[in-house]
């Protein structure tokens, strides 16, 4: 089997304008149940991809993190902001 190529898989903006576009679907009220169900089902898989893409960037900002004496510094990324406004 092949890979998908890099145009079949949505980026994250495209997959969070997705999951805006079912949660205002789903708001509306005006949805089947049967097609609410499946618009439920595409939301939770957007918002895992999503969150999963979240995970792996903030991974790797903290891999990019070094600390004072160059070595690398793995700091929670909730805490790299505050350190910006110490400085």
């Amino acid at each position: 089997m092949s890979e998908p190529s890099a145009a079949a898989v949505p980026t994250f903006e495209q997959s969070l304008e997705e999951l805006e576009a079912v949660v205002r679907q789903l708001e509306s009220g005006d949805v089947p149940l049967d097609q609410a169900l499946e618009l439920f089902e595409r939301g939770v898989k957007l918002s895992r991809s999503c969150r999963e893409r979240l995970d792996t960037a903030e991974r790797r900002i903290e891999i990019l993190l070094k600390g004072p004496d160059g070595s690398r510094t793995a700091v929670p990324f909730a805490d790299s902001d505050s350190n910006d406004e110490d400085e």
